[in-house]
């Protein structure tokens, strides 16, 4: 019971280690968002939602915005 438990990494080194993952997926998965947010752009009939103000991105900006949301469910677990 007296035993201490170590981590196999100091905590520096293990949030550096995950921001490289997240850098890594994100270069992996934008081409995807990409392709999305260029498939609802130029989807016809998309009505704004009533009572949200209209944000309007580049392409570039939506399909990052998209990864970066989407990405953390990739950590947890």
């Amino acid at each position: 019971m007296g035993a201490v438990m170590q981590r196999s990494m100091p905590a520096a080194s293990r949030l550096h280690s995950e921001a490289i993952q997240f850098r890594i997926i994100l270069a992996a998965t934008y081409p995807f968002f990409l392709a999305a947010a260029l498939v609802q752009r130029v989807r016809p009939g998309q009505a704004p939602r009533r009572g949200l103000p209209a944000v309007r991105r580049s392409v570039f900006g939506e399909a990052k915005a998209m990864a970066v949301s989407a990405i953390p469910f990739a950590f947890m677990g």
